[in-house]
């Protein structure tokens, strides 16, 4: 990590503080010049904005910064719960007022997701229906364990394969599992019989996936209209059920009006998770939904096979408590560059 990086982070924690506070709070040995320079640098890039003159020259993150700067996970999680300072309540900004100002995805980084789509594409030429078919039959699966896995499923991926294309359960397992699993096939299927369904996102249309995903399941259908925690943070979702709708109509005015199909995807992932609009089944709603929009794109899907269920839940945990996308966008751009290079 760069000491500008560095410098940000105590920021983020720090808002409004001084080049003094920031040298003695950071233990900096540099020089006076070198801070300088290096918080003009960061001024410079609209990472850190500046306030007052003089002695009374206060430094904070910007809100470009606040939401894309890396932060340490490592050191974040070594405090518990309870240590941690975050932001307990619904960012009501968020939504309205920072996205819609902020860029999700650096250049290069949009420069390797076009390449990857691009390689996406090219392997789509000359692919069969029924080889396209089998293919995203397989992402499918893959998708469907791995989601409910991260949702405390403990059904294996073969065990899953073999639900999933012959219908037979395995031994040991709990009927939940096995529908939460086979909910997933019918919402993937939902999506890919009629794709262009998902080129603009509503909220019927997320109620539609979330309603598939928990069928037969002991959850409650529709917006939630009790308080709901989140277990692992001292965030607090909204809990009344006026604000959740809004909440997730203004989230589907913000994907509509971006224009980089990656950013709607990963918008779509954080933002229906962390709104919590149901009773239970967010991120799997979260999760097929970003899939619904690659799909309604031309994209390649995301299995997230390879994630760790617990990095995931971390980044999802920073996003909650710090508003801070980068360790999701991480993941996000890992997991595709897996599944373009997996399957098709």
């Amino acid at each position: 990590m760069t000491k500008e990086s560095e410098i940000l982070q105590y920021l983020h924690y720090h808002p409004s503080s001084s080049r003094s506070e920031i040298e003695a709070g950071m233990h900096m040995k540099e020089s006076p010049a070198t801070v300088k320079r290096l918080l003009a640098s960061l001024v410079q890039s609209k990472s850190a904005i500046v306030s007052g003159q003089g002695r009374a020259t206060r430094y904070s993150v910007s809100p470009q910064a606040h939401i894309t700067m890396e932060l340490n996970i490592d050191t974040y999680f070594q405090k518990e719960t309870d240590e941690r300072e975050v932001q307990t309540a619904f960012n009501f900004e968020l939504i309205n007022d920072i996205l819609p100002q902020v860029e999700i995805f650096t250049a290069e980084e949009k420069e390797r997701l076009a390449g990857l789509q691009a390689q996406f594409t090219k392997n789509l030429e000359g692919i069969t229906p029924t080889e396209y078919r089998k293919e995203m039959e397989r992402l499918g699966i893959d998708l469907s364990w791995k989601s409910s896995q991260i949702e405390g499923n403990t059904y294996s991926l073969l065990e899953t394969e073999k639900l999933l294309r012959e219908k037979q359960t395995a031994s040991g397992k709990t009927k939940e599992e096995a529908v939460m699993l086979l909910n997933h096939k019918d919402a993937l299927d939902f999506v890919l019989a009629e794709p262009e369904y998902f080129q603009a996102l509503s909220v019927r249309r997320i109620e539609e996936l979330h309603t598939l995903l928990v069928k037969e399941l002991d959850v409650d259908k529709g917006i939630r209209k009790r308080r709901v925690g989140v277990t692992g943070t001292n965030y607090r979702p909204l809990d009344n059920e006026h604000q959740i709708r809004e909440a997730l109509e203004d989230t589907c005015r913000l994907i509509n009006s971006k224009e980089n199909v990656f950013e709607k995807a990963l918008l779509s992932l954080v933002l229906i998770s962390y709104i919590q609009a149901f009773a239970d089944g967010n991120k799997r709603t979260a999760r097929i939904t970003s899939n619904a929009i690659l799909i309604a794109n031309n994209c390649c899907p995301i299995s997230f096979r390879t994630v760790d269920s617990v990095d995931y839940k971390k980044a999802m945990l920073i996003f909650y408590e710090q508003n801070n996308i980068s360790a999701f966008k991480k993941i996000f751009i890992d997991q595709f560059a897996f599944a373009v290079q997996t399957y098709f």
